[in-house]
């Protein structure tokens, strides 16, 4: 059966993606974006004959209430993701993040249409959480509300109470998924796989000398447990096909990676040696990450981990971008 779907923040990352794969299923997609970070221009033009691509602004709640109407399930990706933006922008971030979700529930809550809606969370909401691998059960913390960098984490909390509060009365059903470290090709520069690609090529005066020094925040011992994105699509597919209500669920891989390893991975693949200069983490920064998929798998997500496959596909996309520029 077709459905109708609706995806806010559709132009990003992870919306683009989710995108892609709505579409193999024959579905109808409504694509809502300000392209802030994303752009329409991804898409093919044969994916635009079977796209509905609007551009607004989240934060009006004008903007949102014609599509509203066509649509009969909601996924909500629509948010300033970026760390520099954490920093940089907190205000936007929260401004987005906040009265965005409160826009698209409000709007949906009146709308019987809706069937089901999806919230896409964070792993920040975790922070420093107190138990690795980490479950959905582990407390949600915002450590100091003067750093500015959980101006992303706090929304994404704030989005994820306001989920089950406008929802729990209503006969919507919805279930709330927690993105962990997620990659691919195209997929911003604010990230840190992209980040070492770039270092390593400038360092490396666009890979002509085949030795380079970079700067790295930390140690380089510090984890991540990485997830290709085409890994990431097919939980969340998962998820929407359980009959699972009122749920959250990590999304991501449980095999943690340090810094200092991935590097060597790109290195090796870009066949520079790097040497890894340390300088002081950014306030607020996570030492480890990796969560626990056992939530997931409940629910019949076979697990499999394409994180080399991923690496190298995306290596090579940001290879091939960064050197048509001369550094």
């Amino acid at each position: 059966m077709k459905k109708n779907y609706l995806v806010t923040g559709g132009s990003g990352f992870l919306g683009y993606s989710l995108v892609k794969n709505l579409l193999l299923r024959s579905n109808k997609v409504f694509v809502f974006d300000n392209n802030f970070r994303g752009s329409f221009k991804k898409f093919s033009k044969k994916d635009k004959k079977k796209l509905f691509l609007i551009k607004g602004d989240i934060r009006k709640k004008r903007d949102l209430k014609k599509i509203i109407k066509k649509v009969d399930i909601v996924y909500h990706l629509a948010f300033i993701n970026g760390t520099k933006y954490f920093y940089e922008k907190p205000k936007l971030v929260l401004d987005v993040g906040i009265q965005g979700t409160k826009n698209i529930l409000e709007l949906i809550s009146k709308n019987k249409n809706i069937k089901a809606f999806y919230y896409a969370s964070s792993s920040e909401v975790y922070n420093q959480p107190s138990k690795i691998p980490t479950d959905e059960k582990v407390k949600l913390i915002v450590p100091d509300p003067h750093n500015s960098r959980f101006s992303y984490g706090g929304a994404k909390l704030i989005g994820e109470i306001m989920t089950i509060n406008y929802l729990r009365k209503t006969k919507i059903k919805y279930n709330i998924f927690r993105p962990h470290n997620l990659f691919g090709p195209n997929m911003g520069f604010e990230h840190v796989i992209p980040e070492l690609i770039k270092k390593i090529i400038t360092s490396s005066k666009n890979l002509r000398e085949k030795k380079c020094i970079i700067n790295i925040q930390g140690t380089g011992n510090e984890t991540r447990a990485f997830c290709f994105i085409e890994d990431a699509i097919d939980q969340i597919k998962v998820i929407e096909k359980s009959s699972k209500n009122s749920e959250i669920y990590n999304v991501g891989q449980s095999k943690e990676i340090k810094i200092k390893k991935l590097i060597k991975f790109i290195s090796e693949h870009l066949n520079i040696k790097v040497s890894i200069k340390k300088k002081t983490l950014l306030s607020g920064s996570t030492l480890r990450r990796c969560p626990n998929m056992k939530k997931i798998s409940k629910i019949g997500y076979t697990k499999k981990n394409n994180f080399l496959k991923g690496l190298r596909k995306t290596i090579d996309w940001y290879k091939d971008f960064y050197l048509t520029y001369e550094f």
